[in-house]
């Protein structure tokens, strides 16, 4: 989401609004009364219908990254930072969900092949 978010000359979403998106709608209170995933809410937060990064916890993270994990393992992550997009497209129930297994490995890989 940055200004190649253009198709055929249409600008999608306007540049405040896709900066927007990718804000951390949750307060604290919200954050801590939260029974999903206990610790998920410390490195995370949540935008206008994505997940984003607030804080490092991995190799495959970064503050920014924004995506969703489904419940039956198809993923999706953008890293602005790294001008990078990654998909992992599985049907496994995966539930609740989290980067482990397959996920781990693949992010893991996809940031290893990175160059700096």
């Amino acid at each position: 989401m940055n200004q190649h978010a253009v198709q055929e000359g249409w600008h999608h979403l306007g540049e405040q609004q896709r900066a927007v998106v990718v804000v951390d709608q949750l307060s604290a209170q919200q954050k801590a009364s939260a029974i999903f995933l206990p610790g998920w809410w410390d490195v995370r937060g949540w935008g206008f219908g994505v997940s984003i990064v607030t804080r490092r916890d991995s190799i495959w993270t970064s503050p920014g990254q924004f995506g969703w994990g489904g419940a039956f393992g198809t993923s999706w992550i953008t890293d602005p930072r790294e001008n990078l997009v990654a998909i992992l497209m599985i049907q496994c129930m995966d539930f609740p969900p989290r980067p482990a297994g397959i996920h781990a490995d693949f992010l893991t890989s996809v940031y290893q092949a990175l160059e700096d």
